[in-house]
């Protein structure tokens, strides 16, 4: 009896050191950064070499953000889709992607041999497309992915830095619609720009396309999903692994909800965790059971309103998960700062609900939701992110 029971105790040791142990190495496993290999957007420009054939030529970073591993990168490959205001029949796109890397040299047929980026450092590629064929001048952007593969403690894992290079900027003249909102004592102007992307700066396009019409008191507001757009803050759905929460939870929200879907769900989850997700819907419920709707969005943090989930948004976003904006009050205030002109951004829909995410602190809400209240941005493809409000003596004084 008492051997059995020394071995008994002995065996609950092992297991508790086992246990601990076990739990350890998982505390430590989901500490690791794994393969933390970013790709930055990079660095592009345009050659048109003649009517019917252009380069896109581009210099991106590939950056070990870990501090204590290696990663390697054995293989690199790119697709482009052209966006163009006609058909695109016997236009023609070839790709190329040269290694850049600082202690190799590359090989003449620009075959990627596998390159280790070690801990804190980056390495550089070109990516050239050529692009030959009719009616270039209509093409209005070009969609890159870059495909590359990570392979580190991980495993092998792909990942994909996607990229919107404009073609077509509007000259800022071309903004001339001018309109009076009375309830408002205000004039607004919608601006037309280009296809905003991530190599984009909130501040430049306020610098590019609203300043030739701005004048001392003037508002510039900007829609929240293009700032997102801006700061790189949209996901392809390929990249969202749904959980738990998000596969049971989806179904309860609305068709039209961006939370509707495992993905776009998932996404709120990976910013806020599932158990304030969780707990956010739970009360929720119990809450619209009582009659008090909207619980949900109060408690599950502020991108539960703010995420547009794939066909939220116009081509080539439409495919994409955009987030709401990072810091939108630092974005204002930037503005301010370097331009001089006060300024908000705002959430906007043709359901006239006007939300304001952020803005000057001179501002008057009141002017601001009713200026935007008919939504002169549109929700469509219009490209016209920013607005111009010029409020009346009245709504200045």
């Amino acid at each position: 009896m008492a051997i059995a029971t020394t071995i008994g105790i002995t065996l609950g040791a092992a297991a508790l050191v086992l246990g601990t142990a076990a739990a350890a190495i998982e505390y430590q496993y989901r500490r690791r950064p794994g393969n933390q290999l970013d790709l930055t957007p990079g660095e592009w420009h345009e050659e048109v070499l003649s009517p019917e054939r252009r380069h896109l030529i581009g210099e991106l970073e590939l950056i070990n953000r870990t501090s204590t591993l290696e990663i390697m990168v054995p293989e690199v490959h790119t697709e482009v889709k052209l966006l163009s205001g006609s058909s695109l029949d016997g236009i023609t796109t070839r790709t190329e992607v040269i290694p850049m890397h600082p202690d190799e040299k590359s090989r003449d047929d620009n075959y990627w041999f596998g390159y280790i980026v070690k801990i804190g450092k980056k390495t550089r590629m070109k990516v050239a497309i050529d692009i030959q064929g009719p009616n270039l001048d209509r093409l209005k952007a070009a969609w890159i992915a870059v495909t590359y593969v990570t392979y580190g403690p991980e495993g092998r894992i792909p990942k994909t830095r996607h990229v919107v290079v404009p073609f077509k900027y509007p000259d800022p003249s071309e903004s001339t619609n001018w309109r009076k909102i009375p309830e408002a004592d205000s004039e607004i102007l919608p601006i037309k720009t280009h296809l905003l992307t991530n190599l984009d700066d909130p501040v430049d396009i306020v610098k590019r396309y609203v300043m030739p019409h701005a004048q001392p008191g003037d508002i510039v507001t900007i829609g929240e999903t293009p700032v997102a757009i801006m700061q790189d803050r949209w996901h392809h759905p390929s990249t969202v692994k749904p959980g738990f929460v998000a596969k049971r939870l989806c179904y309860f929200f609305l068709p039209t909800s961006s939370l509707a879907t495992a993905c776009g769900l998932q996404t709120l989850v990976d910013i806020e965790g599932p158990v304030r997700v969780a707990l956010a819907f739970f009360i929720g419920a119990i809450a619209k059971v009582f009659g008090k709707p909207g619980v949900f969005y109060q408690l599950a943090g502020e991108q539960a309103r703010l995420i547009d989930d794939v066909t939220g948004t116009l081509p080539p976003y439409d495919q994409f998960i955009v987030l709401g904006p990072d810091n939108p009050q630092q974005v204002v205030d930037t503005i301010k700062q370097q331009t001089g002109l006060s300024a908000a951004i705002v959430d906007v829909n043709d359901l006239k609900a006007v939300k304001i995410l952020a803005a000057s602190s001179e501002l008057s809400t009141d002017v601001l939701e009713q200026s935007l209240r008919s939504n002169p941005a549109g929700n469509a493809d219009e490209q016209t992110p920013v607005v111009l409000i010029r409020p009346g003596r009245k709504s200045q004084s």
